[in-house]
């Protein structure tokens, strides 16, 4: 589980995240919502280190990240696995080069341990046989696959997913919503997904955010959103004419 509390940023004048507090459940598929500008990304870059609050916490597991030494921080991060937007892959490297990478970095595996490791993730993720493809030679979906799989390889306790199904055709963006949710529960991983992709909260919104202004104005999961009642909610989730019928 990852908590935050009472977390504020500004940027100069900007007043970007306002007292926001919520706890991210583990084994569950945590979404964080909202307009762009709305300061999602500015929260996701926080909760991974990349930005720091200018006052409140952030708790791993009950632990303050603040607090932590910088031996507990570097293993910390270890136990974290990220999916960028695009995939993040290295163009220059094969599917089995860019998989192994994190388990080079941050292991003392033998190559025959890391081999298999990679062999494994990519069984997860169904692309089994690719290892020595490149990833020009990859779809859009397979791309992300791959990503998850990177994300994977060192058994991460928390997965942050940044809108994982941008630039992804409907059919494929399911199959990664499912493949994300199934992977979080299998592995009771405390999965974070910052998206604005509707089809997803509805398809996996276990444990939802919405932010609005900088503010966390609405929290529950996909069933309590249909019947919230809260007009700012209402106007971004049911935009569209067809989640407009789903309303009715």
């Amino acid at each position: 589980m990852i908590t935050i509390n009472n977390i504020e940023k500004k940027f100069g004048n900007n007043h970007v995240l306002k007292n926001m507090s919520f706890s991210f459940k583990q084994g569950k598929t945590n979404l964080i919502i909202g307009e762009s500008g709305s300061g999602k990304t500015t929260l996701l870059k926080i909760l991974v280190g990349l930005y720091e609050a200018d006052s409140g916490n952030v708790c791993f597991d009950g632990i303050n990240f603040n607090e932590m030494r910088n031996k507990q921080k570097r293993l910390l991060r270890q136990e974290i696995g990220m999916l960028f937007q695009g995939g993040a892959l290295y163009d220059y490297m094969t599917v089995e080069e860019n998989i192994m990478f994190p388990l080079t970095m941050f292991t003392t595996k033998t190559t025959s341990e890391k081999l298999n490791r990679v062999n494994f993730c990519l069984e997860r993720v169904k692309l089994t046989n690719t290892n020595h493809l490149m990833p020009s030679e990859l779809s859009g979906g397979m791309v992300k696959r791959v990503a998850i799989a990177r994300a994977i390889s060192m058994q991460p306790k928390y997965l942050f997913c940044d809108e994982p199904n941008s630039g992804l055709d409907p059919k494929t963006a399911i199959l990664i919503d499912d493949l994300i949710r199934e992977i979080t529960e299998e592995y009771n991983i405390t999965t974070i997904v910052n998206t604005h992709d509707m089809n997803s909260v509805m398809q996996i919104g276990d444990n939802i955010a919405f932010i609005n202004q900088g503010e966390i104005w609405w929290t529950g999961n996909k069933e309590e959103l249909i019947n919230s009642n809260n007009m700012e909610l209402d106007n971004f989730v049911f935009a569209s004419k067809l989640f407009q019928r789903l309303k009715k």
